[in-house]
């Protein structure tokens, strides 16, 4: 189970790094594999009765294989985003899932063949699920503020628009309209009618016609 969930770790802290999570979920899966690392090595320490030195160089050769893992795979899915090969971070994320679902497995099969619980911690099982409730709340933050955000600058953007395009027809319609009226509005030297001056406007009238014909 805990070697499992070590390395779970591997490849959710290179998921976590190469998509430029907030700090604390960069860190929760180092821990996560520390943790466990050392939780499993104590399981041979005292049921097989390893020896102190033995017990910290394995641990140390197999945290040192963990991080240079990790690290070769947060350069790699870095270089696959910035070539469009989204489905490397999406197939390390499922990788790390069904890892960490693999180790809490393990702990129901435990429980299966020996038909009891074996070695459980309240006290744990508590930090454990303070953790996960605070990894949701970290998720649901960091993905919900900045959605948010694009919504409420995307509707300000369309309020803005639409004013723009109502301004921008009303000044239109103004235009048009006062030059139809500076068409339509006769000559002050119409006030006072003569002959000529009607037979004159009458001209303008018909040429004024046969050019819009």
């Amino acid at each position: 189970m805990m070697l499992l969930w070590a390395c779970a770790g591997v490849p959710l802290g290179a998921y976590n790094v190469a998509a430029n999570f907030n700090i604390a979920l960069q860190i929760q899966p180092q821990i996560l594999t520390v943790l466990s690392l050392i939780t499993w090595i104590q399981c041979y320490h005292y049921d097989g009765k390893w020896g102190p030195m033995k017990c910290c160089v394995v641990v140390g050769v197999a945290g040192a294989i963990f991080g240079a893992v990790e690290t070769g795979l947060i350069f790699a899915l870095k270089d696959a985003v910035q070539k469009g090969r989204h489905w490397a971070m999406t197939l390390i994320g499922v990788i790390s899932a069904v890892l960490l679902c693999a180790g809490v497995l393990r702990h129901y099969d435990d429980i299966y063949v020996h038909r009891t619980v074996r070695g459980i911690s309240f006290i744990f099982v508590e930090i454990d699920a303070a953790g996960d409730v605070f990894s949701l709340i970290s998720v649901l933050y960091f993905n919900f503020a900045p959605w948010a955000r694009q919504k409420l600058r995307i509707k300000a953007q369309q309020v803005r628009r639409s004013e723009d395009l109502t301004r921008g027809q009303t000044n239109t319609e103004g235009g048009i309209s006062d030059a139809i009226s500076l068409q339509e509005l006769p000559s002050s030297t119409s006030v006072f009618l003569t002959p000529s001056s009607v037979a004159s406007l009458r001209t303008s009238v018909v040429s004024q016609e046969q050019v819009d014909d």
